[in-house]
């Protein structure tokens, strides 16, 4: 049984529930997958073990502020693969990343309710966080879930917010966190240092030219940071996980007139070839913001001034735990 679905419901797929024996559902966004999305997880998973179903999680990609802001994306904190991998490395045993577009959109509720909590999950208890709304105009809450299951024959409950060091754990305050710099703060608001995973991609070699080989990871979305940072790569080498100290540039390199958001992270005392391995980069501290250069050679003169800098800047911190 495949853990991942990607349909609310289809003509082959509505007739065919995917937890007969019933299950525990918990719906989110799950963005950045937070200490309060790990706490709706964990109990949504401690509910699933005490009933003896399997555990669901739905989200929905892209999110549903992402499709209604299409014209000036919302910042995004993780990519679906790194969402998908943390919920499953959870105990989430399915997992529906449900393709939010038009249709799903103009879904009322109800029939989400009715179809897809019921019909294709079956679901004996749903979970959500707090404030937390669904279906078309946002119609759907926590009353509704409760009225519907009553009739139905599903429990609904929402968890409490997560709050740290006073503070009420939130998506949109890490965002705030990691343009500002404060990433012990985010990683305080996370469970663990902010990453961005993905596969080494091939750029334009421009790095390289200028005496600083870089490895290239895409970021298709609007990213919820950018700028220069000392940072510290993850990654699997020879069989071994290892930890390389770096500077990485994370935006649209306006000196080179990019366009699409690309992190360059540079490895510090590394010779080797990294296309094609997936790689993490974990932000440690910001140095500057992006800038536009007159040319090739103030641009260098700067990373070479920026490479000091995140040498002393990793040297004076230990490395912190980072995950996929």
């Amino acid at each position: 049984m495949k853990p991942l679905f990607r349909d609310a419901s289809s003509a082959s797929e509505s007739r065919l529930p995917l937890s007969p024996q019933g299950s525990v559902v918990c719906i989110g966004a799950f963005d950045g997958l937070h200490l309060g999305h790990q706490a709706l997880v964990g109990h949504a998973i401690a509910r699933a073990r005490e009933l003896g179903v399997p555990v669901v999680a739905l989200s929905f990609e892209p999110l549903p502020r992402e499709f209604f802001g299409r014209d000036n994306p919302p910042p995004r904190l993780t990519l679906p693969r790194a969402r998908i991998g943390g919920l499953l490395a959870l105990g989430v045993e399915r997992l529906g990343l449900l393709r939010f577009n038009a249709a799903l959109a103009a879904m009322p509720a109800q029939a989400f309710v009715q179809r897809v909590l019921v019909g294709r999950l079956g679901a004996r208890e749903v979970w959500i966080g707090p404030e937390f709304r669904f279906g078309h105009r946002r119609g759907g809450d926590l009353a509704l879930l409760r009225a519907m299951g009553g009739e139905l024959g599903f429990a609904a409950g929402e968890i409490e917010p997560v709050h740290v060091h006073g503070e009420r754990v939130s998506s949109t305050r890490i965002r705030e966190a990691l343009r500002g710099g404060e990433f012990a703060h985010a990683a305080a608001l996370l469970g663990r240092p902010y990453t961005i995973g993905g596969r080494v991609v091939r750029g334009r070699q421009l790095g390289r030219t200028l005496g600083f080989p870089t490895a290239n990871l895409r970021f298709p979305a609007t990213p919820a940071l950018s700028g220069i940072y000392a940072t510290r790569v993850h990654g699997e080498v020879d069989g071994g996980r290892q930890c390389w100290p770096s500077v990485s540039s994370f935006g649209t390199r306006p000196t080179v007139d990019g366009v699409e958001p690309l992190l360059e992270a540079h490895l510090f005392d590394f010779d080797g070839d990294m296309y094609g391995r997936h790689l993490e980069v974990e932000f440690v501290a910001r140095l500057r913001d992006e800038e536009k250069f007159p040319d090739l050679a103030t641009l260098t003169a700067q990373m070479h001034r920026d490479a000091v800098d995140a040498r002393r800047i990793l040297s004076d911190s230990a490395p912190l735990r980072a995950t996929a």
